[in-house]
């Protein structure tokens, strides 16, 4: 099994920046990590790819071939990826024996909502490759410094994770900018919990802007609670502790723990594993059987 990820978020919220400080944290744990830019829009890479799929179109040849715009030329080259599926998937297969995936796509948000073909790409791939990844949905943290601006946030990790079949991490990024933005109107906890959102009414209708929309955002909030399935962590890309984490969680979404275990037991016990808050006393049968599946995994 290959394990990976697939990053995905609106422009500007540090995809490039994230694979690119990941690569390197990850690389420290000793883990080979191959990064593949699915972005024909991102030319100024600063880690090096394993695979870009500028060799296979550009975006700046397709929007002066078709003089179409940003938007409808990355429509095209996605669609052009998914029916040159196999040309991925053969830049793929000499890394899938021992590579860990981080797949960098664009930030247009059209790409995953309103068309398939992204999707499709993904959805091939672990089918082809026997792929085990995480999709990690980067939101910029500075957005819970708008009410309204939180709420849109809100409802793009909410479209992603129901149009997107695959483990979901929604993260707010640039966490250590935040305060460069001003007061935020609740403590953090509350944004990345998503906690009663009608308590966000109060300051939506101090803006003029959003007061007129005030029955549809009480609609949409009622919508987020409903399904109940957003929440955020939070990365500093350049604090370690923080980009550890994260890959907590991620290895635990897509089940790398487990793989690892008989390959890198110190990158398990310090990296994978979180902290137990479990009560042995109350549950010793179960402890004991817990006990004996892990030294059957240490025995296979």
């Amino acid at each position: 099994m290959v394990f990976g990820q697939v990053v995905i978020g609106p422009p500007g919220s540090g995809k490039t920046t994230y694979c690119n400080g990941m690569s390197q944290f990850l690389s420290l744990l000793g883990r080979k990590v191959a990064v593949v830019n699915l972005d024909p829009a991102n030319d100024a890479l600063p880690y090096e790819c394993a695979v870009n799929i500028e060799d296979l179109v550009k975006l700046s040849d397709v929007m002066a071939e078709h003089s179409l715009g940003p938007n409808g030329g990355l429509i095209y080259c996605m669609d052009y990826l998914e029916k040159n599926i196999d040309w991925l998937e053969e830049k793929l297969k000499p890394l899938i024996e021992d590579h860990y995936l981080l797949f960098d796509f664009p930030g247009q948000v059209e790409l995953f909502f309103l068309h398939s073909n992204a999707r499709s790409v993904i959805e091939k791939l672990i089918k082809r490759l026997n792929l085990r990844l995480t999709v990690v949905h980067l939101i910029d943290a500075h957005l819970c410094c708008d009410p309204g601006k939180y709420v849109s946030a809100l409802l793009l990790s909410l479209s992603a994770m129901l149009h997107i079949e695959l483990p979901h991490i929604n993260v707010l990024s640039k966490i250590d900018l935040i305060e460069n933005y001003g007061d935020l109107a609740f403590n953090l906890e509350y944004y990345t919990g998503v906690q009663d959102l009608k308590r966000l009414q109060y300051h939506l209708e101090q803006d003029p802007r959003s007061a007129k929309y005030r029955k549809l955002t009480e609609e949409l909030c009622e919508v987020i609670d409903g399904f109940n399935l957003v929440n955020f962590s939070t990365l500093d890309i350049q604090d370690k502790e923080s980009v550890g984490n994260l890959v907590k969680l991620i290895d635990k979404s897509n089940g790398y723990i487990f793989s690892s275990i008989d390959s890198s037991v110190v990158e398990f016990s310090k990296i994978a594993a979180a902290p137990l808050g479990w009560d042995y006393f109350r549950y010793p049968l179960l402890v004991f059987i817990i006990i004996l599946s892990k030294q059957a995994i240490y025995l296979q």
